[in-house]
């Protein structure tokens, strides 16, 4: 358990770490980068690496620690759908989701085909929110495959978004979270890119959570207050659009 700066989720709890690239958003992946510093930092948990998929039995009972209740990541360092996590584990990790209730565990993917596949198998719980990853148009059938699941609450992390979207069907989606691409090497982000995808949530009465330009040159307000480290909304490359800071949360949809 770890807690998290990213700014839409409170703690991180990865009862597996390790993961493959299998699309464009995965290229830069902030998490093989940090999976690199903690193996370098002598950290036990990521001694084999970024590439090597590896459950960890000996984390799943943290959650019952928690006193208080936790909105939580759950693998910000993996995909719990990754075809080298067995069906007996994932249900492992829902059965702990289950029996913790008071917390609410978002948890993300980019493997929606094989998250359909054994959707009726999982106990899907009001506390369990469930995202897939969409970082342009040709990545839209994992909406279809998340909205086919009887997860409670659905949820897109469009980050980063490096293309236009233009087919976005959000008609059992709760939630949308937008994002640009940060580090040295990052994809722009482009603002038509993001006002079609806010419009479509307001149409859709969907909660909408613009995360970050990424980098300060893709903002197109060098003024934006939020790039400052010392603005209470910080967030990398600033977080304003159109002046305004939207984080919306669908508490409503849990």
């Amino acid at each position: 358990m770890a807690i998290s700066s990213i700014e839409w989720t409170e703690l991180t709890w990865n009862p597996v770490t390790g993961c493959t690239k299998i699309s464009p958003g995965c290229k830069f992946c902030y998490a093989e980068v940090m999976s690199k510093r903690l193996k370098a930092m002598g950290v036990e948990k990521y001694k084999d690496g970024f590439k090597k998929v590896k459950t960890h039995p000996e984390s799943l009972n943290i959650p019952f620690s928690w006193r208080k209740p936790k909105v939580v990541f759950v693998n910000s360092m993996s995909d719990l759908f990754h075809p080298e996590v067995s069906l007996q584990y994932i249900k492992a990790v829902f059965a702990v989701m289950n029996q913790t209730p008071q917390h609410i565990y978002q948890v993300l993917t980019k493997r929606s085909e094989r998250l359909l596949e054994i959707s009726s198998e999982l106990n899907w719980t009001p506390n369990i929110w469930m995202g897939v990853s969409v970082e342009n148009e040709e990545y839209t059938f994992r909406i279809d495959n998340l909205s086919q699941t009887a997860a409670k609450t659905k949820f897109l992390s469009i980050e980063p978004l490096i293309g236009p979207i233009k087919t976005l069907n959000l008609e059992q989606i709760d939630w949308v979270i937008v994002g640009g691409e940060s580090g040295h090497k990052a994809r722009p982000i482009e603002k038509s890119w993001i006002d079609s995808i806010k419009i479509k949530c307001e149409k859709n009465k969907v909660a909408f959570f613009f995360k970050q330009w990424g980098k300060p040159k893709f903002n197109e307000n060098p003024l934006d207050p939020t790039m400052s480290a010392e603005h209470p909304q910080h967030a990398k490359g600033g977080c304003e659009l159109d002046g305004k800071v939207y984080r919306e949360m669908p508490f409503e949809a849990a």
